[in-house]
């Protein structure tokens, strides 16, 4: 049994090593695997039925989520739950919306920054967009969990280093026709229309907007300021370069998952 784990596992990990984008699968595996563990997937018995799962849901965000008042008036552990609330989600629905989205747009971003600085990226830019958002419902008591924080932030970069690379989109209003559009179009769109649901938002439970808004600034800021000399020396415009010269084109997503719906 031991030996059958060692192998599998030494399998994974020269898999992971050959990939040009292990860090973004390596997140990606982390962050299913907490959620089975946890007793929001629904898939662990020792957490119960009924009533004792739903305590140890609400225990769960609560020890391992954000919850704004008591990060700034709590004791000193609650300073790393913005670290912690990026690998923990509300939902399967939240949870595949997320993975997908860092799937889809995480690779080539990790291909373009290298190991090392998109986990540094990814991790920092999380947490500032969860500290962002407690910082505006700073005597809130309800947790927030997920990574829509970090992976708007992997958005926005992406805006910024592939403006021109072709993302198929699934429009319901247009009974879900996969339409081919550039990133400077999709992307913008979706972040007009995070910042159009922020400003309807109710107080309640619900989804987190401005940890979207705030990631994806922080990733496009981010990567103006660190590529913006190497990107006109590498390519000209209009045209998307990866590797051979080739124009990139990625596949087809749908909006990024809710950040982390607040637990009650």
């Amino acid at each position: 049994m031991i030996g059958n784990w060692n192998t599998t596992a030494a399998r994974t990990l020269r898999s992971l090593r050959g990939t040009s984008a292990p860090m973004t699968y390596t997140l990606i595996a982390v962050c299913c695997l907490i959620f089975v563990l946890g007793p929001v997937s629904g898939l662990t018995p020792s957490y119960g039925t009924g009533e004792a799962l739903a305590a140890a849901q609400r225990a769960y965000f609560r020890h391992w989520g954000v919850v704004p008042a008591d990060l700034f008036d709590g004791p000193a552990r609650e300073a790393l739950t913005p670290a912690t609330a990026l690998f923990v989600h509300g939902s399967w629905v939240h949870l595949l919306g997320n993975m997908l989205f860092l799937f889809v747009f995480g690779a080539m971003t990790e291909e373009r920054m290298g190991r090392v600085q998109f986990t540094l990226f990814y991790i920092g830019c999380g947490y500032l967009a969860l500290l962002g958002y407690a910082a505006a419902n700073a005597t809130s008591q309800q947790s927030l969990v997920g990574a829509s924080g970090a992976i708007s932030a992997v958005l926005g970069a992406f805006l910024y280093l592939f403006p021109s690379a072709r993302v198929t989109s699934l429009l319901p209003f247009l009974f879900f026709l996969p339409l081919r559009f550039p990133a400077w179009v999709v992307l913008p769109f979706w972040a007009a229309l995070q910042w159009l649901a922020l400003n309807q938002a109710s107080s309640g439970p619900g989804v987190a907007y401005l940890a979207h808004l705030v990631g994806f600034g922080l990733g496009f800021g981010y990567a103006w300021v660190r590529y913006r000399k190497k990107k006109g020396a590498k390519r000209g415009p209009g045209r998307a370069v990866v590797g051979d010269g080739r124009a990139t084109k990625v596949r087809s997503a749908p909006a990024p998952a809710p950040e982390g719906e607040n637990q009650p």
